[in-house]
C-alpha cells in the first residue's frame, strides 16, 4: 500500500485530504507545519509528499529545497494558494515535481497523484543506463552521477531528460514537450526554459555553450547524442 505524508496547516484541509486519500486506500500521514512534515520527510519512507506552500515554521519551498539537498527524491506535489507564474516556476525549480492551486479539485489531485507514482514504479529493466554528456543517468531509478558523485534532480527533471532523450536528435517542441511532461494547460513555456538552463548546468561542458541540449530557434529543443 503507496504511503503518503501530507503536510498542511489548515485543519479541515488537511483532514479532508486525508480522509478521500485513505479511502483511495493510500495509507495516510499528516503534519501541521513545515517543521513536522521536514521531520517526518527526513526519518520515514514516503511514496508521495503533499506539501502546503504557505505553513508557519518553515514554509513549503523551504521544506522542499532542503529534502532535495539532502538527496531525498520523494514526489512532491506543491499546494499553492498563489496563482503567480513565478511562485509555479520557483517550486519546480527547487525540485518539486507538480504544483496544483487552490482550490482545487479532488479529481484533478488524485490524477497527478497517480500518475507521478506511475511514472515512480517504472521497472528498472525498461530502460538501462545511459550516459549523456557528463551523467550517467538511469531513469528508472532516478539517479544520476558524474564520474561516480550523486548528482541531485528533480523527478521532473529526470522526466524532462527522459523525453528527449528519448526522442534524441529529433527537434521537440515546446507545446509538445508541455504536453507530454508537465500534461497540464497552466504551465508555460517559460518553465521548459528554465528547466533546461538547469539540466545544462547538469550536462554540459560548457552550459553557456550547450553541444547536447541544443536550441531550435522559434520551436523547441534538441538532444544531440
Amino acid at each position: 500500500m503507496q504511503k503518503i505524508l501530507i503536510v498542511e496547516d489548515e485543519p479541515n484541509m488537511r483532514m479532508g485530504l486525508k480522509d478521500n486519500l485513505e479511502f483511495e486506500g493510500y495509507t495516510v500521514e499528516t503534519a501541521t507545519d513545515g517543521e513536522a512534515g521536514l521531520s517526518l520527510i527526513m526519518t520515514n519512507t514516503f511514496d508521495l509528499v503533499i506539501l502546503d506552500v504557505m505553513m508557519p515554521k518553515i514554509s513549503g519551498f523551504d521544506v522542499c529545497k532542503r529534502v532535495r539537498e539532502k538527496g531525498i527524491k520523494t514526489p512532491i506535489i506543491l499546494l499553492t494558494a498563489k496563482g503567480e507564474e513565478i511562485d509555479k516556476i520557483v517550486g519546480l525549480e527547487l525540485g518539486a515535481d507538480d504544483y496544483i492551486t487552490k482550490p482545487f479539485s479532488l479529481r484533478e489531485l488524485l490524477a497527478r497523484i497517480k500518475a507521478i507514482l506511475r511514472r515512480v514504479e517504472i521497472p528498472t529493466t525498461q530502460i538501462p543506463v545511459v550516459h549523456i554528456g557528463k551523467l550517467e543517468t538511469n531513469f528508472s531509478t532516478y539517479n544520476a552521477y558524474e564520474e561516480g558523485t550523486n548528482v541531485p534532480m528533480s523527478h521532473k527533471e529526470f522526466e524532462l531528460l527522459r523525453y528527449l532523450y528519448e526522442r534524441r536528435n529529433q527537434t521537440v517542441s515546446r507545446d509538445d514537450i508541455l504536453k507530454n511532461v508537465w500534461q497540464q494547460e497552466a504551465t508555460t513555456t517559460r518553465t521548459i526554459d528554465n528547466f533546461v538552463v538547469k539540466l545544462r548546468q547538469k550536462i554540459e561542458v560548457n552550459p553557456n555553450e550547450p553541444k547536447i541540449i541544443i536550441t531550435v530557434h522559434g520551436i523547441g529543443y534538441k538532444l544531440i547524442q
